[in-house]
């Protein structure tokens, strides 16, 4: 019985151990938790964590309707120039569209 406890404890530990980094993986930048992430096994990693829960977390930041969305800054598609969000206010609305809209 002793051995079955400690061979559970110590499977415990290790899946606390892959939790608490994918967790401090998911406060990273996302070049950073890209890589990370695609050096993953996808089946296990999104069957054994809480994947969702944690990454709505992890990502729901501080803003609130009304609020002025923090100023980024992005290349152009030709890359020979930036675009900074900010350069917008005080014109015309601007519509933010990330990933695939097809």
């Amino acid at each position: 019985m002793r051995l079955w406890a400690k061979i559970l404890l110590a499977v415990l530990v290790v899946y606390v151990a892959m939790l608490a980094g994918l967790w401090a993986v998911m406060f990273q930048p996302p070049e950073v938790f890209g890589k990370i992430m695609s050096k993953l096994p996808e089946a296990p990693v999104f069957i054994l964590f809480p994947f969702k829960p944690m990454w709505l977390f992890a990502r729901s930041g501080h803003l609130k309707a009304g609020d002025l969305a923090p100023d980024f800054s992005l290349q152009t598609l030709d890359k020979k120039s930036r675009v900074r969000l900010s350069s917008f206010r005080g014109g015309k609305p601007v519509v933010l569209v990330f990933g695939s809209y097809t």
